[in-house]
């Protein structure tokens, strides 16, 4: 392979660097301080400028939508507490900071509390992703937790009902801003969970300062949302906004109208689906059919089903031989038998004492006792004598 194959285009590179920066959670919310320079307001609304220390420099633009959130007009030399997200600008390959928010002074210590507690919160397991609940697949009812009035829940009606017309919308006014309002917010979803009003909660409010969004950043909002057993969708601000209330809730959506998405599926998309689920179905089926179509005849083409009698007249055969095994085995054994009992006939008949009486001896008995000595015999003693042809009463004299 020559090197020149290996070798990436610089938007490539620019854009791999982009990615690695967004990647990381840490520069997409930034908190820094430094000194202004080179400030120029565009007539576009959007802020230009470099914020600086006694040793470096960076790039940084806040847009229109953020910059006209300021209570001051920032200049070259003033010393500010900016926060927003490190990224790549791919054309110039430069990075620079996104303002989303900028102080003259006191934000220094709210960031340093938000990130004491999001350590904390972590610590003790809030965010684990192993306790975070699925958000159902057809939800029948949304519970919306925000402020009553503002583009918020319009948004989030809107995307909704456009997405699945027969969805239904609880909503449970909240303030979502102020002093307070952390409290009403746990509480809200408190109620909910504890009446069971819906299947999945949407937290949302729309975009602000780190103040603004503050509630949001509260412990007993964390834990409310870490015990709730309704899965719970957190879009709270802009996508670039990182709230606590993001970290704990079982998915975080970017904005409102990305959360109603989220939670609602198009029912567009979902008869599709069944459509084509349909389909599949009913060519599974044709295949199913036609495969055991093949089976049958296949079986049918069997021999044991042309002559369904055949295997048992086989085994009829195989009995048959096997009793004719047994008879041959049977008539052998009888003949070995045969030959040796006449053997040992012969044999007993040799030894016989009747083949002796066959030469002319007898046998002579006392008291049914064979008589093998004279000794045994006395005058006047009863005997039986015995031939071949019979016995014969004798008296001993």
């Amino acid at each position: 392979m020559k090197y020149t194959d290996m070798a990436i285009t610089v938007s490539d590179l620019n854009r791999y660097i982009k990615d690695k920066i967004a990647d990381d959670e840490y520069l997409n919310n930034v908190l820094i301080k430094g000194e202004i320079s080179n400030f120029k307001n565009h007539y576009t609304g959007h802020m230009y400028f470099t914020l600086k220390d006694e040793k470096s420099l960076i790039k940084c633009i806040m847009f229109k939508s953020y910059a006209t959130k300021l209570t001051f007009m920032p200049k070259d030399g003033m010393k500010v507490m900016i926060l927003g997200g490190v990224s790549v600008f791919e054309r110039d390959g430069v990075y620079q900071i996104y303002v989303r928010t900028m102080q003259e002074d006191g934000l220094g210590d709210l960031y340093t509390k938000y990130q004491e507690l999001k350590l904390r919160l972590e610590k003790q397991g809030l965010f684990d992703e192993n306790h975070k609940i699925s958000i159902p697949l057809m939800p029948k009812v949304i519970g919306v937790l925000t402020s009553q009035t503002g583009s918020v829940i319009k948004d989030i009606i809107n995307v909704s009902t456009r997405r699945n017309p027969n969805v239904y919308i609880k909503l449970l006014p909240v303030p979502v801003q102020g002093e307070g309002a952390a409290e009403k917010i746990a509480e809200g979803i408190e109620f909910m969970n504890r009446n069971k009003l819906a299947d999945v909660l949407i937290l949302a409010r729309g975009g602000g300062s780190l103040e603004d969004l503050w509630p949001f950043n509260e412990e007993i909002v964390a834990n409310s949302i870490y015990h709730s057993e309704i899965p719970i969708i957190s879009a709270v601000g802009h996508e670039t906004d990182f709230t606590i209330a993001d970290f704990v809730a079982d998915l975080r959506a970017p904005t409102p109208s990305a959360a109603a998405e989220l939670a609602v599926p198009h029912i567009y998309e979902i008869k599709k689906k069944i459509i084509t689920y349909q389909d599949r179905l009913k060519i599974a089926l044709v295949k199913k059919v036609e495969f055991m179509k093949l089976r049958y005849e296949k079986c049918m083409s069997n021999s044991i089903f042309k002559e369904p009698l055949r295997k048992v007249n086989d085994n009829y055969l195989k009995i048959d031989g096997y009793l004719k095994q047994m008879e041959n085995s049977i008539k052998e054994k009888q003949e070995k038998e045969k030959t040796k009992y006449l053997e040992l006939v012969a044999k007993l008949d040799a030894l016989s004492p009747l083949k002796t009486l066959y030469r002319g001896y007898s046998i002579t008995e006392k008291n049914g006792n064979i008589v093998k000595s004279k000794e045994e015999l006395e005058k006047g003693d009863l005997i039986k004598i015995r031939f071949i042809d019979g016995e014969k009463q004798a008296m001993v004299k």
